[in-house]
């Protein structure tokens, strides 16, 4: 039986889930470690070996470790090719090109934006720090921005980088969920009709679900 990859982090740390729901999506068995941010365990020498910046997630495989997200469920796909969802990174040159240029604007133009309204709505009330407006106004301008593009090609196809599910979406779960679920900004999805839509869709498969549960599980 092969040993389980392993993944450190929590389940709460968007990066981390992202990670989670791809490794579902292939059905890869993995083993999930518990790292206290607040213990300031991500610091420690033992674990900046392997996740030199500091940071989550981190990830092992056949004895190397991997410690950016999007770069962890690339290699996932690659390697566990013939595993769970086969398209997940698609099944041709084409295919995968759409996916990494929408996996580009996922990381550059939605990641910015959608990260910082997470913060500032979603955990800077659980955390205690004060909410800054300004940040709060600028990215909801940026974020709208960008939901405008997506709605406009969403309506084109049915998913981001074509009519199948593929890492495109996949990576663009974790942030719209907590401002989905968990702030008062929801409607910049649900407003757009395909943004709506799309949402709906991806957001009901079963691998996020379960890092759903996950997440509820360690809150």
């Amino acid at each position: 039986m092969a040993t389980p990859v392993k993944v450190y982090g929590p389940p709460m740390s968007t990066a981390v889930s992202r990670v989670l729901a791809c490794l579902l999506e292939k059905n890869v068995d993995f083993q999930l470690i518990s790292v206290s941010m607040s213990k300031g365990e991500h610091k420690k020498p033992e674990f900046l070996k392997i996740q030199p910046f500091g940071q989550v997630p981190a990830f092992e495989d056949d004895g190397f470790s991997l410690f950016e997200s999007r770069a962890i469920c690339r290699y996932i796909c690659e390697k566990y090719a013939d595993k769970g969802n086969k398209g997940l990174y698609g099944t041709n040159p084409l295919a995968k090109a759409s996916i990494d240029q929408w996996l580009e604007a996922e990381g550059q133009s939605f990641n910015p934006p959608s990260s910082a309204l997470v913060f500032q709505l979603a955990f800077a009330p659980r955390m205690k720090i004060k909410q800054d407006q300004v940040v709060i106004k600028q990215n909801e301008e940026k974020l709208s921005k960008v939901l405008d593009i997506y709605d406009k090609r969403l309506g084109e196809t049915q998913f981001l980088a074509g009519d199948e599910f593929s890492l495109a979406d996949l990576s663009h779960l974790p942030n719209t969920q907590y401002i989905v679920s968990a702030t008062d900004r929801g409607k910049l999805f649900t407003s757009r009709t395909n943004v709506g839509r799309w949402w709906n869709e991806i957001s009901k498969r079963e691998s996020w679900n379960k890092v759903v549960d996950m997440q509820n599980k360690s809150a």
